[in-house]
């Protein structure tokens, strides 16, 4: 993280269907940074974050849950066309891409599947609950492999990533248009608590300015329409709470 962030947002779900989003998105774009496999490390580092993201999508039904989504946000889409002041343009940018990142899901294999079934990513999914039971004894294949030339590992990550394509576009959208259909409102907490309404919201949003005289965090509990948010310092023997703290908050 560069050191010149003078701000931090945190987000919070509203529902299971959200949190299971936002742990899908965290894995994807860790494996599209963990994607460069040139040691042991970093490669452990891969295939735990991908085992990690097979179980959550062995979990729930997550291709319908998205394609629902889509097509919601295609209806949300021609009613704001409705609107006088609405960008035909854009709208229909927008429309159109839902549609074509609906019918790719649609049209893909099963979510998850071929990596669940890829020989090398089963044998280390395998020994990851294992402590230390990756080692070259334990997997001489995996040990094998990464001697091989770079470009023949980028080639099979390629391929990995590459059947995640169709799920990662979905979400994108989805959770681009989720975190765009609201703005940051101005709040303030007083000592350290606030609660609110959050009528048919899926996520909240908190931006918080860091302050490194004051560092603080939200802690957020809520489902549905009720929230409750309340702040606690970092160091939590010698930090200080500012009576009145103020932040934004968005309702997505």
């Amino acid at each position: 993280m560069s050191d010149s962030i003078s701000s931090i947002i945190f987000e919070h779900p509203l529902n299971e269907k959200m949190r299971s989003w936002l742990r899908i998105e965290s894995s994807l774009q860790q494996l599209e940074k963990q994607r460069h496999l040139d040691s042991q490390s970093s490669s452990l580092a891969f295939f735990r974050t991908i085992a990690e993201l097979i179980e959550i999508l062995e979990r729930g039904e997550v291709r319908s849950e998205l394609l629902k989504e889509l097509e919601r946000q295609q209806t949300k889409l021609k009613q704001w066309l409705s609107s006088p002041d609405a960008d035909a343009v854009m709208i229909n940018s927008l429309s159109e891409q839902l549609k074509k990142r609906s019918m790719g899901l649609s049209q893909a294999p099963r979510i998850g599947q071929h990596i669940k079934e890829d020989r090398m990513i089963s044998m280390v999914r395998q020994r990851l609950s294992i402590p230390g039971g990756c080692c070259s004894f334990d997997l001489p294949t995996l040990h094998l492999w990464l001697h091989l030339p770079q470009s023949v590992r980028d080639e099979t990550v390629k391929s990995w990533l590459d059947n995640l394509a169709p799920l990662q576009q979905a979400l994108e959208s989805i959770l681009g248009l989720i975190r765009q259909s609201a703005i940051f409102i101005p709040k303030t907490a007083h000592n350290g608590f606030h609660q609110g309404n959050a009528d048919e919201a899926d996520l909240l949003r908190l931006k918080l300015d860091i302050d490194l005289n004051t560092l603080v965090y939200p802690q957020v509990s809520g489902y549905k329409t009720r929230f409750a948010i309340r702040f606690l310092p970092m160091d939590s023997e010698h930090g200080a709470l500012p009576t009145h703290l103020s932040f934004e908050l968005s309702c997505c």
